[in-house]
Formats: C-alpha cells, structure tokens, sequence
C-alpha cells in the first residue's frame, strides 16, 4: 500500500504550445522557430513553413480546446501546464503592442481551466521564440532579448493576474548547450557558435528569468514562479575515481543553471570551466542584484538517466532526449532507446532538495510508444497501454518514496497527457498520452480524441491521491 500523498497534490498533465495548438497563422500570430523544423531538433531548418511540419496543425488544440480541457476534467486534474506561444503575443517578438486576438485566445483558456478547477501551470517559454527574434537578433546572444523579453512578461503577467498563479519562466533552460536554436533561438549553426557565445547567451537567460521573478511579485505577490531543469542523473560507470568525477562534471553543466535560478549567483566551480574555455561572461551593471531574485520552486523533466566514464573507449553515448549519454547496463530501454529508470526520479528529487531546500514541480515524465487503436469489447476505440501504466505506475511510486524521504513536492504533470507532435522528431508516432488523437505522421487522421486504457488508470491514481499505485 502506498502512503498518500501530501494533501493538495497537483496532480495533471503537461504540453507545449508548439506542439498541439497548431493555427500557426491564425488570429495574428507570428512565425516561430518550431514552424519551419519539420523534422524536429535533427533535421533541416527550412526557408518557411512547409506541409510536412506536423507542428502547423499539431492535433488542434487551438480550437478543440473545450473537448480536450473537459477530458483533462473527466480525469480529475487539478493542474494543467501548458505554453504561451509568445508570437501569438507578440508576432515578431519585438513589436511594442501585443496582439489582442492572441491575449484572448489564452484568456479563454484560463476561463475553461477555472470552469473545473484546474490550475493552470504556464510556461512563459517553450522552445517557441519568434522568428524574426532568431532571424534578426541571432536569439538569446543580443541582449536586446531582455528588453523584449521583459514587455512580453509584463503584458501576461499583467492580464493573467487574477488568473494564473504557477508560471515557469524558460523550459528545459539548461537543453540550450545542446539545441541552441531550438531552445534559445540561436541563428548561428551549432556547428559554428563558440562556447564564449553560447554562455553569453545563457547569461542573458538567466538575466531575463530572474526579472521575471522580480516583475512578477511586484504585480503579483502570491505568484508563484520557478525554473524548468531537463533533470538527468548522472552515475559513474564504475566506481573508479575518475569515472565518479566525470558524472560530476556532467552534473554540474546541468546544476550550473539551476544554482543560479536557486542561489541567485553563479557558482565558484564555474570560474574554472570559464577560465579552461576562454568564456568572459560580459556583465551589465545591475545584473548581478537581478539575479539575485531566486525563484520560488524548482520544476524538471525526468526521462532517464545516463551514465558517465573517463574511458574515451567505454564513452559511446546511446539514445536519449536531448542529453543522451552512455548506457546503463542494468536498464532496459523504450522504444526509443531512453532508458527506463523509475529509481532515479526518487535519487535526483532527493539531490535537488538537498542542494536548494526548496519545493519541487515534476512537470514532465512520461514514456514514448507506438500506440495501436483498437476496438474492446463494447465497440469503443480505445489504446491497450498497460506498458504506459507500469512506467507510470513505477516512477510514481519512487515520487511516494521521496516523499517519504522528506522531499516537499508540490506536484507532477506526464508530459504530452494528451498525444502531440514530438519536440525531438516532430513525429506523432511517437505518443505519450491518456487521450489518442487520430492523426498521423503523414498528415492523415480525423482529429477524433480517445481514452486510452491509461486514461481510466490516471483517473483513478488522481481520485485516491496515489493510494491505488501498486509497489
């Protein structure tokens, strides 16, 4: 038997603008950079939107939001997190009034949401920057991003709020070392961008989450405002020394970010890294007493975890979401080759609340499959998941154990609770949620929504706070 949860658990699901609104070019809104990659993070960048950019449409959130939002209801949620897609705001990124059809659209929302009681959880970014911003600006590397970042904040958090108490400020902050144009906007080829720019970049981030902070208690006290971590674990291969300082290493890339949002300062083992690299951060008077604004919690993804060698032999790293890193031998592995481990879920809430003692937000974890429709007994359409349920299941019972272990977790969301596009391979094969949208990677497909087997699982782990997951 499970040990309940703690008393208002925030139980629900997670999304992202970009990957199920679609109406890329509807009511006024602007390109964004997730409308011309097709093929996600690994393929090509194209000149405009193209047919076969899955995102265009996505599965139509934009306007089924109703039947989808009453279905998270049906459920039982009592948090949705969910993208503001900041060119349905403002189009280009730096235009000095925003879009009312755009501030509408998301006031309607937040209206259905308040309908059932859900809260909504909002990611002011989410791998969704304006074009022209990349374009123009070369992303996060001009610091004029700031500024429009800054007029972007304050026009939301001024409508919302009355509205909107959970926000996060950029997603998976830290995947910018990794996709510098998905996650930061970044115009320059990978390839091509020096480390120098890329964590002058990073700076600029970090500057413009903590004003968020800032604003956002100014024009609203009881907001609650946090960062978004990609949360990975990294084990030592062996236990040979070097093997256990090279996943240090690993971890501290990632922590970097997280320090900062925490502690409101950039830590000392950074200065070595600088140094080695020739990276000098250029700071602007009055960042440091910015930065200073630490947010409220601390929210993360957790996919997997990898492990880490100082063996230029052993380090073949395997398949995973952005990170990647070299196998573990004692796990196994999704379809997808992310390999499962539910017991790093409870190891890396135990690390984060160690190092910052503040609350934490599980605000994606989930598994990728290829679902097969079927048709039960009773002539419905439904999904025989119960691969889905057991990762759920399993991860969720090591959220009990943190817990138990003293963690303070405010909450969890499963990504993608109702199926969308793929961040990595804007693929709809590739499906995480309770709800199957009919549509498919060559564009076919009703857009008819249904409760998979996982749906009535979920409803009934929300009903009795956790109680009914099985050890």
């Amino acid at each position: 038997m499970i040990k309940s949860f703690p008393k208002g658990f925030l139980w629900g699901g997670a999304t992202a603008a970009n990957q199920c609104e679609g109406a890329y070019n509807e009511d006024g809104k602007g390109l964004s950079i997730q409308d011309i990659m097709p093929k996600g993070i690994k393929g090509p960048i194209t000149d405009k939107p193209t047919e076969d950019n899955m995102k265009l449409i996505g599965i139509d959130f934009y306007h089924r939001y109703k039947e989808d939002i009453k279905l998270f209801a049906e459920m039982g949620f009592k948090v949705f997190r969910l993208s503001i897609a900041w060119s349905r705001i403002f189009p280009n990124g730096d235009d000095k009034e925003p879009n009312e059809k755009g501030l509408q659209f998301y006031d309607n929302v937040f209206d259905e949401l308040a309908k059932y009681g859900i809260e909504p959880l909002v990611t002011i970014s989410h791998y969704e920057t304006p074009l022209a911003l990349a374009k123009n600006y070369n992303g996060w590397t001009n610091r004029k991003l700031i500024g429009f970042f800054e007029n972007y904040v304050r026009t939301i958090f001024t409508r919302y709020k009355d509205k909107v108490k959970y926000w996060l400020t950029f997603n998976e902050i830290n995947s910018a070392l990794h996709a510098p144009y998905m996650s930061a906007g970044i115009w320059t080829p990978k390839e091509q961008l020096s480390k120098q720019d890329l964590y002058q970049a990073m700076h600029h981030e970090l500057v413009a989450s903590a004003l968020a902070v800032k604003i956002g208690h100014e024009i609203n006290p009881e907001f609650k405002i946090g960062c978004m971590i990609l949360g990975i674990p990294n084990y030592p291969l062996t236990p040979k020394p070097s093997d256990v300082l090279k996943a240090m290493e690993q971890d501290r890339e990632n922590l970097f970010f997280a320090d900062i949002h925490a502690r409101g300062e950039y830590p000392k083992y950074m200065n070595r890294y600088f140094k080695e690299n020739n990276i000098e951060i250029k700071m602007e008077p009055g960042d440091k007493e910015i930065l200073k604004h630490t947010v409220d919690f601390i929210s993360f993804s957790y996919y997997l975890s990898v492990c880490a060698t100082s063996d230029p032999e052993k380090n073949i790293k395997g398949e995973g979401n952005l990170l990647g890193g070299v196998p573990n031998p004692y796990l196994k592995a999704s379809e997808w080759g992310w390999q499962i481990d539910p017991e790093g879920l409870r190891y890396i809430l135990n690390f984060f609340y160690d190092r910052y003692q503040k609350p934490l937000f599980i605000v994606e974890n989930g598994l990728g499959a290829v679902d097969e429709l079927i048709t039960d007994e009773n002539g419905n359409k439904t999904v025989n998941d119960d691969y889905r349920i057991k990762y759920l299941n399993d991860h969720l019972v090591q959220v009990a154990e943190a817990i138990e272990d003293g963690v303070e977790v405010l909450g969890y969301t499963t990504w993608g609770c109702i199926d969308l596009v793929s961040a990595s391979t804007a693929e709809l094969k590739k499906r995480y949620g309770f709800i199957y949208v009919d549509r498919h990677d060559d564009g076919s497909g009703t857009l008819e929504r249904y409760k998979k087997k996982s749906f009535y699982w979920y409803k009934e782990v929300i009903a009795t706070n956790g109680a009914s997951l099985k050890k």
